[in-house]
């Protein structure tokens, strides 16, 4: 799988480096560059690539305008790229896939890419099932009609759940991998959010929160305390009905008696 790829900055030494960087990783081809935003767009049209590393500040159009200058347009995956860190939510509200700051390091490049992939490998394996589906219906159309309701009862978990979310934490931004968290505490409007090497502070309500993440994984176990169902390495019995739920990173959950016969479901 090649990743077109087109480079827009208007620092044209910016350009050199991170196209230098790229040369390391051989599934991507650059097709095109752009120091502009008027030039980027056109290009970007012209080319439709897979990917498209955007510079934030530019004379004229800058990247944010970029962007909105694509949304007649199917757009590609965007990563951006500045100078400037203060940019970073502004960045993810726009689905970039993922915001680097000049220099841009070798390791974060690498982890940009790897989520490129991860898009694209989704967003052809929905497409690859599209074209199927047409074929079938030229030639059996019955079976369009089965597939369409086996697939139904399980659209909406597959797609709608989050896969990463984003965190401001201590003036910083970290984007977490969903399956990574082990628990989630709530503290009125601020979630404690706990994974095997780090805790993070989001400003969100648990009900809001709730809906962001996969039921078949989250499970509220106690008023106050969400528990990734996937981390659970063991389950205690506890007096009164109650439990505790033994975590991958060794910490304890209780479980009360209300929420027991959720959490029964999923464990056993």
């Amino acid at each position: 799988m090649t990743i077109r790829t087109i480079l827009v900055d208007d620092e044209k030494l910016a350009t050199q480096g991170l196209q230098l960087r790229l040369e390391a990783h051989s599934d991507v081809e650059v097709v095109d560059t752009a120091q502009n935003g008027r030039e980027a767009i056109r290009k970007i049209k012209t080319h439709k690539p897979d990917l498209v590393f955007l510079d934030i500040q530019m004379p004229g159009f800058d990247g944010f305008s970029v962007i909105q200058g694509l949304m007649e347009v199917e757009p590609p995956l965007v990563v951006f790229v500045t100078a400037y860190s203060d940019h970073a939510i502004r960045a993810f509200e726009a689905q970039a896939v993922d915001y680097l700051v000049k220099p841009v390091e070798p390791e974060r490049l690498a982890d940009a890419l790897d989520r490129v992939r991860q898009r694209l490998a989704e967003k052809r394996g929905v497409a690859e099932v599209e074209r199927l589906k047409t074929v079938l219906a030229e030639v059996a159309p019955d079976a369009v009609e089965e597939y369409d309701a086996e697939t139904a009862a399980d659209a909406p978990a597959a797609d709608r759940y989050e896969k990463m979310i984003n965190i401001k934490d201590r003036g910083q931004i970290f984007r977490v991998d969903v399956d990574s968290i082990e628990r989630i505490d709530a503290a009125g409007d601020y979630m404690c959010i706990y994974t095997a090497d780090n805790s993070l502070i989001l400003r969100e309500t648990m009900k809001d929160l709730e809906k962001r993440l996969d039921p078949r994984n989250f499970q509220r176990v106690h008023r106050s305390t969400i528990v990734n169902l996937s981390q659970v390495k063991q389950v205690k019995p506890h007096t009164n009905g109650e439990c505790f739920l033994v975590l991958g990173s060794g910490a304890q959950v209780k479980v009360s008696r209300s929420y027991r016969d959720v959490v029964a479901r999923f464990v056993h």
